[in-house]
């Protein structure tokens, strides 16, 4: 239950942040935060992380799709790993789904949170985390690795 309810609130700050930066700024503003490091800036990002397979909004879409399918026909076997496991995935997944809906509803993702080196959403973070305690468990907890 504590899975369904993180992945839910994670889901809720992703699509209330996204709405928010919509319907308050332009495509392309810029607002600095914390400047020069952090600003908000809205971006419709019609590729993948780092601008890769920029307009391939169909294959991305449907890579996604098939992984969520794959986490979800394997979530018995999933639930039987480690907690890192189990939340990595559980989190990695509700941020790919935050990002299939954009590029789904809209046919781009919205980003916001800019760095100057990259901008990107609270789905992006979601994944990023779950990977790296995918990660984790990889290089820190698994006894073949030590």
């Amino acid at each position: 239950m504590s899975y369904a309810i993180t992945a839910g609130l994670v889901l809720l700050v992703d699509r209330i942040s996204k709405f928010l930066v919509m319907t308050h700024m332009q495509d392309g503003e810029s607002i600095p935060l914390l400047p020069p490091v952090f600003y908000l800036t809205y971006v419709r990002n019609k590729g993948a992380a780092f601008g890769f397979f920029q307009g391939k909004v169909v294959l991305l879409s449907a890579v996604a799709l098939i992984c969520l399918l794959l986490v979800l026909t394997q979530w018995k076997r999933i639930k039987t790993k480690s907690a890192f496991v189990r939340w990595g995935v559980v989190i990695s997944f509700v941020g790919a789904v935050g990002n299939l809906i954009d590029r789904l509803r809209w046919g781009a993702v919205i980003d916001f949170l800019d760095i100057r080196i990259f901008v990107f959403n609270v789905a992006d973070v979601a994944i990023v985390l779950g990977v790296a305690l995918l990660f984790w468990e990889v290089l820190v907890h698994d006894p073949k690795t030590s």
